[in-house]
């Protein structure tokens, strides 16, 4: 039972909500019996879990586990009322070779948004997500929450989106772009067989490399008073026409 905020274990745990930190490690921490149970489901790599005394929680005997107290654990939480289950798991990056559908965001930065992303992907049947430069990490906490588990069943990849096009240019992949100027409203867009979505920054939408790149811009018709649609709903209804 670990009990002292002073622990090398608990300080290690707690630097895993900085970016520099997980990348130096290659793991990042999922907290909450849902995330939980979801990393254990898929085939990611569980380096450690812990549980928080009192807690009913069944942990599998083949993964090492540590019991803290309720104070180590609120230290390390970054949620206002913990469940008392966590997990640290091996980060990991695996691609598709040949991904009919592929949701590409170009600096989107709010993890809210980029994890609702990611779960919609999942639910709309897309092969793979590709998080550009400036868009946030995917291992922050905020983003795994928003994505309820989908992180786990969906291959996430990052780097810079310009690398990306031109391979699936050539695999005859269709390239579109959410965009208002030079566009089509999404409902006269035709599915094609493959495709990759780009959705960019919630502020200045997307780079306009990235924008000349694209074979088509398609837009979402406001029809009230409303400025713009938040990039996570946008990507839903976006993803879900391209479904077909």
């Amino acid at each position: 039972m670990l009990t002292s905020l002073q622990n090398t274990k608990v300080k290690e745990w707690k630097k895993l909500h900085k970016r520099k930190y997980r990348n130096q490690t290659g793991t990042f921490i999922v907290e909450g019996f849902h995330l939980v149970e979801e990393v254990l489901k898929s085939d990611w790599e569980i380096v450690e879990m812990i549980v928080r005394e009192g807690t009913d929680f069944s942990t599998p005997t083949d993964i090492p586990t540590v019991m803290v107290n309720d104070v180590v654990f609120q230290a390390i939480s970054e949620t206002e009322t913990p469940q008392g289950i966590a997990a640290v798991v091996k980060q990991k990056e695996s691609s598709v070779d040949q991904a009919a559908l592929t949701l590409m965001l170009d600096s989107v930065q709010d993890p809210g948004n980029v994890g609702t992303l990611i779960r919609t992907a999942d639910a709309a049947g897309f092969d793979q997500v590709i998080l550009g430069s400036g868009t946030v990490d995917v291992y922050n906490d905020k983003v795994i929450r928003a994505t309820q588990g989908s992180i786990f069943h969906i291959p996430v990849l990052s780097g810079e989106l310009e690398e990306f096009i031109e391979p699936m240019k050539r695999d005859g992949v269709q390239i579109l772009a959410s965009a208002l100027k030079d566009a089509v409203p999404f409902q006269q867009l035709q599915a094609p067989s493959k495709a990759a979505l780009i959705v960019g920054n919630e502020g200045q939408g997307i780079q306009e490399n990235l924008l000349t790149q694209a074979d088509q811009r398609v837009y979402i018709p406001i029809y009230g008073q409303a400025e713009s649609l938040n990039v996570g709903i946008a990507g839903a209804v976006l993803m879900y026409h391209l479904k077909g």
